[in-house]
């Protein structure tokens, strides 16, 4: 696979992964991701019993930041802000898709 290729499918409802597999997952280093967390730019994280806990919303939102930040040389909070911009769009919709009767 490409670095510039997106992956796209459906979110996993109540799957966890780890910082290295969310690393992983965005072709980025555990210490980005970890700056990133520690900034609250990835709000969606969980530390449970010492160990780091993504959603699949945080994989979502990993992957756009990072995609921002090295197609755009976009700085981590300007990432951020966008990636809030989509997730509310993504929102709406959502909620528009499931008012539409036909």
């Amino acid at each position: 696979m490409r670095d510039d290729e997106i992956l796209t499918g459906s979110p996993m409802e109540d799957s966890w992964v780890t910082l290295e597999q969310l690393a992983a997952a965005c072709s980025v280093e555990p210490a980005w991701l970890q700056r990133h967390i520690d900034d609250g730019l990835i709000p969606q994280a969980e530390s449970v019993a010492g160990v780091w806990c993504f959603s699949s919303i945080s994989i979502v939102r990993a992957r756009r930041m990072s995609q921002l930040e090295r197609d755009f040389d976009a700085v981590p909070e300007l990432a951020a802000l966008v990636a809030d911009l989509l997730e509310e769009l993504d929102e709406l919709r959502a909620r528009v898709g499931s008012a539409d009767p036909g």
